[in-house]
């Protein structure tokens, strides 16, 4: 009997400490240091595999002139333009940056959105063929898993706008076999398939007919619908089409930006949530803070107007001098508190299993936050979240476990349809 006493004495002593210690470590974050918080951040990110729902590195390189059949931009080694390169992409600990495939709106129609989609993939297919030490491609969340155990950045496609399908869904077949893993529906207007959140001629009142028949064939080829850009009716037919959950792959929320649709209503976060998706948050300024536009407006036009009465140049060293202090005293950018503050508010209404990051790296231009100017600064939000008093197992489905279970469903519908 004392044996037996002694033994369940043993045991609950064993499960209070083990209970006192876990609470104490999830106190911890917030009771450390900032120097500490950031170090332990920095492990975090280079130990949790970190997926990004959108970096625009393709459409970058077409903008500055690279063709797939020439020499294209090399990413192996730092760049000194853009936000996206290995090694910053190793320092922050980014291992699987969405290469978004953008097709602009100017190309819907016109009979080169296809053309663009091909060369802006085969750009991104010969990085991984160029440098195969450092970047591999990536189909599913396994390649994924693989690739980063061998200590390489996965390079995963998705397609944002879906112009270049045509009207065809047989593209859709071509583009799955090409390696597109998810497609943004739309993009700065209506398309062929629904209605954008950037127009206001609402075409179709959401989806079209033959955007119906995409949804349910990217249901069943197993290809990710993102409804990051379309009209709020869009989302609604998605949602209510959708056999299986859905992303967006960089919006944030419209709760601190009211009046851009751009962003997502907390009603349109609740469905989401319902639907078992994910928002992936996006970290431009003007999608993180509702000020921030204006804000910054105000500071370019002073800066411009105090160069033209001074009779200064923008590079001359006493305005650039000039420009330093004045731009640190009417900072107009967010801050990483920003970003973790859409974050919260999204947890809130939904809980954690729907959060993932979006950054819209080299699309949203001179508008990132402070602290988040470019893929070595994922460490940055990590430290954020936990001085929030988030855990390590939250901070690991934010950055990819959410992200492959709504993917693995996807995967896994399809192999039954």
């Amino acid at each position: 009997m004392k044996i037996l006493i002694s033994c369940l004495f043993y045991m609950l002593l064993v499960i209070s400490i083990s209970c006192t210690s876990s609470s104490s470590s999830l106190k911890d974050y917030q009771q450390l240091s900032v120097e500490e918080r950031g170090q332990i951040a920095k492990e975090i990110a280079q130990q949790t595999i970190i997926v990004d729902g959108h970096v625009d590195l393709p459409y970058r390189m077409h903008h500055q002139g690279y063709k797939p059949e020439g020499d294209i931009l090399n990413v192996s080694e730092s760049t000194k333009t853009g936000d996206f390169d290995y090694p910053r992409s190793k320092a922050g600990g980014l291992d699987a940056p969405f290469m978004s495939i953008y097709i602009s709106t100017k190309y819907q129609g016109s009979g080169e959105a296809k053309l663009l989609a091909d060369s802006l993939i085969l750009m991104t297919k010969k990085i991984a063929e160029n440098w195969p030490e450092k970047f591999a491609m990536a189909y599913s969340p396994a390649d994924i898993r693989s690739n980063f155990e061998a200590g390489k950045i996965s390079l995963p496609l998705g397609m944002e706008n879906g112009a270049p399908l045509e009207g065809k869904l047989q593209n859709l077949d071509y583009f799955y076999d090409q390696g597109i893993r998810y497609i943004t529906l739309t993009h700065g207007k209506d398309n062929f398939i629904g209605d954008s959140s950037y127009d206001t001629t609402y075409t179709h009142g959401g989806l079209s007919a033959f955007g119906v028949e995409v949804v349910k064939k990217m249901n069943q080829l197993g290809i990710m619908v993102d409804i990051s850009h379309v009209s709020d009716d869009t989302f609604y037919d998605v949602i209510d089409i959708s056999k299986v959950p859905v992303i967006a792959s960089h919006s944030s929320a419209r709760h601190f930006t009211p009046g851009f649709e751009r962003n997502m209503d907390d009603q349109m976060i609740s469905k989401l949530g319902q639907n078992g998706g994910i928002i992936m948050i996006n970290f431009g300024g003007d999608f993180i803070d509702g000020a921030f536009g204006e804000n910054n407006r105000k500071v370019r036009e002073h800066i411009a107007t105090w160069l033209k009465e001074n009779n200064y140049d923008k590079g001359d060293s006493e305005a650039m001098a000039y420009i330093e202090k004045y731009n640190n005293e009417n900072d107009p950018y967010p801050s990483v508190s920003h970003v973790a503050d859409h974050i919260d508010h999204v947890r809130e209404i939904v809980g954690i299993d729907h959060i993932g990051f979006g950054s819209d790296f080299d699309g949203v231009g001179d508008t990132l936050p402070t602290g988040l100017k470019d893929v070595s600064m994922y460490p940055n939000l990590i430290a954020e979240l936990l001085k929030r008093g988030y855990t390590k197992e939250d901070i690991e489905k934010i950055c990819y476990k959410n992200i492959f279970r709504v993917w693995d469903e996807v995967i896994n519908y399809s192999k039954k349809h």
